[in-house]
């Protein structure tokens, strides 16, 4: 592969917008995945991210978890498909004309944490997702876990799809994320993560907790940006990319 994206996740936080931590992370980048008032997110939170992505003229995407702030989004609410899809509809809805007041076209539809997760195994999420979003556009790409189902399930729906992989997620020897109620779950050390970039950019695997290693094919690579360090993981997982000549420029750019 000589080209891939790098992706993270932002307008999770007012604090790290406030510091300037989130655009701090943005030179790295080539796209981004804003959070937009379920788990996270306001419309100043959700304005000013978009506003700091036009000025690098990186990929502006969605990012709707479930609405529920005060665990953000992580904690599985197992909700009716229906009740699931209107919430995401509604989310990416609210961005997207914010995005437009600002300029900006959103690309793509990232979901968020444990909506992600249930998606990846379970085909209902995962079909509610991209009937939510459906609502509102089809010609946008619907980002998903590489390996998973769910992409089978959006393409199935007549989404562009992007296989993401993590450089600072542990994995599970099946494929999917290592839980975070687990210790071991992030990769906190900037050259790990950058190794593990490298290793999915170049052989299209990654190496689970246990040593096995497992396919994750991917046009796009996350960080996360309320990794600690996230700054200096972001920082070299690019520069390590960039050294072994893979150009970073967004998915959207590069599917037909």
């Amino acid at each position: 592969m000589n080209s891939i994206d790098l992706n993270c996740d932002m307008g999770e936080m007012a604090s790290a917008i406030a510091e300037g931590t989130q655009e701090s992370l943005m030179p790295f980048l080539t796209s981004v995945n804003v959070a937009c008032g379920g788990h996270a997110g306001d419309e100043n939170t959700m304005r000013t991210t978009i506003e700091q992505a036009l000025r690098r003229k990186l990929a502006i995407g969605a990012h709707p978890g479930y609405p529920d702030r005060a665990n953000f989004g992580r904690l599985e609410l197992n909700l009716p498909p229906e009740e699931i899809a209107e919430s995401v509809f509604e989310q990416v809805s609210r961005l997207a004309e914010i995005a437009a007041n600002c300029g900006a076209r959103l690309s793509h539809v990232k979901a968020h944490g444990a909506l992600y997760n249930q998606a990846a195994r379970e085909s209902a999420v995962a079909l509610a997702i991209a009937r939510g979003v459906a609502r509102w556009r089809r010609d946008v790409v619907l980002v998903g876990l590489a390996g998973s189902p769910m992409l089978d399930i959006f393409r199935a729906a007549g989404f562009a799809v992007a296989a993401e992989a993590f450089a600072d997620r542990r994995y599970e020897p099946h494929g999917a994320l290592r839980s975070r109620k687990f210790a071991d779950a992030l990769i906190l050390d900037p050259s790990a993560a950058a190794d593990q970039a490298l290793r999915i950019a170049e052989r299209g695997s990654v190496i689970a907790f246990d040593r096995t290693e497992i396919p994750v094919a991917a046009q796009t690579i996350c960080v996360h940006g309320d990794t600690p360090g996230a700054v200096q993981i972001v920082a070299a997982v690019a520069e390590s990319l960039r050294s072994a000549g893979i150009r970073l420029r967004p998915f959207s750019s590069a599917l037909p």
